[in-house]
C-alpha cells in the first residue's frame, strides 16, 4: 500500500462532540466568557484534535525542509540557488531567524535536506533525506516525477511518526529554497482557480520587471504541464517543490497522529494545501501561524479554511512565524490548565452548567 496511502486511510475528522464541555471549562475560569478570544479557541481546538483533556505540547519541533528549484533558472528570484545551501549551514550554526525564534519559544529546529543542489557531509543537526538534487525547471516540463513527489511526502510523514514516538506533542513547518514562492504561487493558482497575477508576490524582493517574468513563467508552467486540480499529487509533481512535498507530509502525519501542526507562511501553506486537497479531514489539525505579505497567502488559507493568528508583515519563511505561533498555542492551553475557576478563587461569577 505504501506509507502515504496507509496514512491517508487513518486520518479521521476532528471529533467535535466535546466542544461544549471544553467551553464550559473555559467559561468557569475567572474571566468573562470568551474574553480571551482566540487563546480560548486554541485551547478548545487542541483538546478536540488530540482527544485529550489536558494535552501536553511541551515538546515541540520546527521542521525546516530545504530544496532547490530548477525554475530559478528563469530569473524569478533575487538570489542565486547557491544561497539555499549557504542558509542550511546558517541553520546548523543556529544563526538564522528560525533558530532565534525557536530558542525564544523553547522549540527544537530540525533541518532536512530533501532536495538541495549540494552534497552535504553528515553533520550534527542535519538530516539528509534527499529525494533529488533539486526539482527540474517546471517552465519546460514537470518539476519532478510522481514517484519523487510521493517519496518526498512520505519523508514528512515518517518524520512526524518518529517524533510522536519520542513524545513530541506539537510540530511546525518551515522551508528554505531559492525561488520557492514560484511553485507555491503555481499551486495556489491551480487549486484556487484565481488568476496567476492575484496569487503571485515579490518573494525575496524582486523588481517589477522580474515580477512580470515570474508571472509569465508560472503561466507557462501551468500551460506546459496542465496540472490536474482533481489529482493533488499531479499538481505537486508538475509545479511543486520537494520541500513543499515534505511539508505536505508533515501535515498529513500530524493529522494521522492527531497532534497540532502549526503551519508557517506562504510556502508552508502551499504544502498544507496539497495535504488538505489529498485529505480534506487534515484541515482540522492545521493551525495557521501568521499572514504573510505574499499576495497568494490569504487565498491559500481561505481554501484551507483557516484564519492566521498573527499579522506582523513577515515574509521570511523558515518557520519563523510558526515558531512564534507555537507560543500562542501553549498560552491557550495554560489558560485552560492553570487559570483558577471562580470557585477556586472565591470570586463570584455567573454559574456555567
Amino acid at each position: 500500500m505504501g506509507l502515504l496511502q496507509d496514512t491517508l486511510d487513518i486520518i479521521a475528522p476532528v471529533d467535535e462532540s466535546r466542544e461544549a464541555e471544553i467551553q464550559r471549562r473555559l467559561d468557569n475560569k475567572t474571566k468573562p466568557p470568551g474574553s480571551l478570544g482566540r487563546l480560548e479557541e486554541l485551547a478548545r481546538r487542541v483538546c478536540l484534535m488530540t482527544g485529550q483533556h489536558d494535552p501536553n505540547v511541551d515538546r515541540k519541533a520546527v521542521f525546516v525542509f530545504a530544496g532547490d528549484h530548477g525554475v530559478a533558472e528563469e530569473g524569478v528570484s533575487a538570489y542565486p540557488k547557491v544561497v539555499t545551501a549557504q542558509m542550511v549551514y546558517n541553520f546548523l550554526r543556529g544563526g538564522a531567524g528560525v533558530n532565534v525564534l525557536a530558542r525564544h519559544v523553547g522549540a527544537e529546529v530540525i533541518v532536512l535536506d530533501i532536495g538541495v543542489e549540494h552534497d552535504f557531509e553528515p553533520t550534527d543537526g542535519l538530516r539528509i533525506v534527499k529525494v533529488a538534487h533539486g526539482t527540474k525547471n517546471m517552465a519546460v516540463g514537470p518539476a519532478m516525477s510522481r514517484t519523487e513527489a510521493v517519496r518526498a511526502v512520505e519523508v514528512g510523514i515518517g518524520l512526524v511518526n518518529e517524533f510522536v514516538q519520542k513524545g513530541y506533542g506539537m510540530v511546525a513547518t518551515g522551508d528554505m529554497g531559492i525561488a520557492n514562492t514560484t511553485p507555491s504561487s503555481a499551486i495556489a493558482a491551480v487549486f484556487t482557480g484565481l488568476p496567476v497575477e492575484m496569487v503571485t508576490g515579490y518573494g525575496t524582493g524582486i523588481t517589477e520587471k522580474s515580477f512580470d517574468t515570474k508571472v509569465s513563467v508560472i503561466k507557462r508552467a501551468i500551460e506546459v504541464n496542465r496540472p490536474d486540480p482533481a489529482d493533488p499529487l499531479d499538481v505537486l509533481a508538475k509545479v511543486g517543490g520537494l520541500e513543499i512535498a515534505g511539508i505536505a507530509g508533515v501535515v498529513l502525519g500530524a493529522a494521522a497522529a492527531r497532534i497540532p501542526v502549526v503551519v508557517d507562511g506562504f510556502i508552508s501553506s502551499a504544502g498544507a494545501l496539497v495535504a488538505c486537497e489529498l485529505m480534506p479531514e487534515a484541515k482540522g489539525y492545521v493551525i495557521a501561524a501568521h499572514r504573510s505579505v505574499e499576495a497568494g497567502h490569504l487565498a491559500v488559507l481561505g481554501r484551507i479554511g483557516h484564519r492566521p493568528l498573527l499579522d506582523l508583515d513577515m515574509r521570511l519563511g523558515e518557520g519563523t512565524g510558526a515558531a512564534l505561533a507555537m507560543n500562542l498555542v501553549e498560552a491557550g492551553l495554560k489558560v485552560l490548565k492553570e487559570m483558577a475557576t471562580f470557585e477556586q478563587a472565591g470570586v463570584e461569577g455567573e454559574k456555567v452548567n
